[in-house]
């Protein structure tokens, strides 16, 4: 790219250790080789001494265009500016909820019209979000909502592993009857769409897990995979895609970390995250496939115990901000 890209970082809850992060991560003079951070959120949360120790000053913006880009400041745009006494770490509030769902709506708005290449999201918390109105099982659906999105894929990424989720927040007795051929076959088609387009790799190999133990051992354990997984991935097959399953989850996730495959699609939650996370736990990056924008996360919460303490790691969201300056550039954005 001949131009910086601007990166719109959304705070995340400010009661939380997103302004945090945010400092330490932004502290680092080689991201703004890369990109032109911009901050999205209310100034008033990075102004404690323990989250901003070297009292790094916040350039107030109303546009990208404005921003310096400098690593001796902090680009910012204020969706609201809340009271010194809204910003208690560790203790969310109704106003700083309202302030954190702010920041995301401003900077899918930024994204859609090309004012920033991608947007990098802060850690949230859900009820939070619920409470200021919006009743969304977390940010990956209500950024599909507000990009009118129908078809999306959560991932999961990091240099060993990546893994895409057919199913996200759902209870573990719900995952059965939420899995579908159209689900598993959808889930690995856009897995696939963005190996190529985001991730530049030109024929991804994919591995689907199975549901059940030993990928259920011709029906002993269940039959999802006989009437749904196996249907899917054959037609994945007929569809040209380069995929292979369903294997044993107990063996699979060796295999893809070994470089075996460029990603697995796992059926729920845990079954992807457990292992995603003991190889990655401070630098995996979540991004959701399949939107009309660039949209990355930190692959953490919002760390309430620690918030305020000067604790905080920010490789998580060192490695988003790198993750969107790549699918920025790959997709020809700046």
């Amino acid at each position: 790219m001949k131009e910086r890209p601007f990166i719109g970082i959304t705070m995340g809850d400010p009661s939380g250790i997103g302004p945090e992060i945010i400092i330490k991560a932004l502290s680092d003079p080689g991201l703004y080789d890369l990109c032109k951070p911009l901050v999205i959120g209310d100034p008033g949360a990075f102004t404690d001494p323990l989250i901003n120790p070297t009292m790094l000053p916040i350039n107030a913006i109303t546009k990208s265009t404005d921003a310096e880009g400098s690593s001796r400041s902090i680009d910012l745009i204020a969706v609201s500016r809340l009271q010194e006494a809204a910003f208690r770490p560790g203790h969310p509030s109704p106003e700083t909820g309202r302030s954190m769902v702010k920041s995301i709506i401003t900077a899918v708005r930024m994204a859609m019209d090309k004012e920033i290449a991608a947007m990098v999201t802060g850690p949230i918390r859900k009820d939070l979000m619920h409470q200021a109105g919006y009743h969304y099982e977390g940010h990956t659906q209500f950024i599909a909502h507000l990009t009118d999105t129908d078809d999306y894929v959560m991932l999961l990424a990091g240099d060993r592993l990546r893994v895409a989720l057919v199913t996200i927040h759902c209870a573990l007795k719900d995952v059965s009857g939420l899995l579908s051929r159209e689900n598993v076959l959808k889930t690995i088609r856009i897995t696939a769409g963005s190996l190529r387009q985001d991730f530049r790799i030109g024929v991804p190999r994919l591995a689907v897990s199975a549901l059940n133990p030993h990928a259920s051992e011709a029906g002993l354990f269940g039959d999802e995979e006989e009437m749904i997984i196996t249907p899917a991935i054959e037609e994945a097959k007929k569809q040209g895609l380069n995929v292979e399953g369903p294997f044993p989850a107990d063996t699979l996730f060796y295999k893809a970390a070994s470089g075996q495959f460029d990603a697995v699609v796992a059926m729920y939650h845990d079954q992807g995250l457990i292992p995603l996370k003991l190889l990655h736990f401070s630098d995996a990056v979540n991004t959701t496939l399949g939107l009309p924008i660039i949209r990355t996360s930190v692959d953490h919460g919002t760390a309430y115990d620690i918030a305020g303490r000067g604790i905080a790691d920010p490789s998580s969201l060192k490695a988003a901000i790198r993750m969107a300056v790549r699918m920025a550039k790959n997709r020809g954005i700046d």
